[in-house]
């Protein structure tokens, strides 16, 4: 088994053949001009974990996610999902790709004019030759899913209250039945409460479908409550991924300032929650 802490350099460390990779970057770099922004950075996700992806606002983790969407340029490295090297896929891999992973966007990213149900059905029409009932009647499955009362299918993004918008997007996150998930700041925005039943059905969902997720987030209580490992951005790569107790351990200013400052979760020696 590999150690609960790996910190990556230009070579990354490799996953034991208990792991299986889904997704995987290898010695990536993103400039925008003359600004580098990711150098060298290596990340492994396996199967079924819920990754959670932090660090310091500014540095990088939205553009290293839009890099792996191909909504970013990199100018060198390498990003190969499900073993697929997405700058040398065929049609046929881009395709099987495309419709094997899922996307919620920070703030939703609904279509304004569209209705829930609607928005659901956008990537099956996009990727997939179905007849109009069978896709309302999947799209209204993807409602119940996320926990969503059915009447929210005929409603409009701006009719939707917070939590709703994030479940709804969800949804349409997983309208093509997706191996793997990003999530952008799933609860940015959410009470305690609606966070944590975000964070429960994320839990749920990785559980009963066997998912993979990739969160970027801030939210320290998402992170102690759901991810299986965390990797921490940072000097524009990431510099190490483990489990809380990891982060807890790792010598490094900003992670200790980060788990362990003044609005992180109270913790004993060991690292657990402390409920005193």
């Amino acid at each position: 088994m590999q150690a609960d802490t790996e910190i990556h350099g230009s070579i990354p460390a490799v996953a034991s053949g208990d792991h299986e990779i889904v997704l995987s970057v290898r010695d990536v770099n993103v400039a925008f001009g003359t600004t580098t922004v990711l150098e060298n950075l290596s990340l492994d996700v396996y199967r079924g974990e819920i990754m959670g992806f932090v660090g310091a606002s500014g540095a990088g983790k939205s553009v290293l996610l839009r890099s792996i969407l191909g909504l970013v340029r990199k100018q060198s490295g390498t990003i190969r999902l499900f073993g697929t090297d997405l700058d040398h896929a065929s049609e046929a891999e881009s395709f099987a790709i495309d419709t094997n992973k899922g996307v919620m966007f920070q703030h939703g990213a609904l279509f304004s004019a569209l209705t829930v149900l609607e928005n659901i059905e956008v990537p099956m029409r996009e990727y997939l030759d179905l007849p109009k009932p069978l896709m309302e009647e999947l799209a209204r499955l993807k409602i119940d899913l996320v926990g969503l009362p059915q009447d929210a299918a005929n409603k409009l993004p701006s009719e939707l209250s917070g939590g709703m918008t994030k479940r709804a997007a969800l949804a349409r996150a997983l309208a093509l039945d997706p191996s793997i998930v990003f999530l952008d700041e799933p609860t940015s925005g959410l009470d305690p409460i609606g966070a944590a039943e975000f964070d429960e059905l994320v839990a749920d969902l990785r559980d009963t479908l066997g998912l993979t997720v990739y969160m970027v987030t801030h939210d320290l209580d998402s992170l102690f409550a759901v991810c299986d490992r965390i990797a921490v951005l940072g000097q524009k790569k990431v510099m190490v991924v483990g489990t809380i107790d990891s982060m807890l351990q790792f010598d490094d200013p900003w992670v200790q300032s980060y788990f362990r400052g003044k609005r992180a979760r109270r913790i004993d020696g060991a690292g657990r929650n402390s409920s005193g």
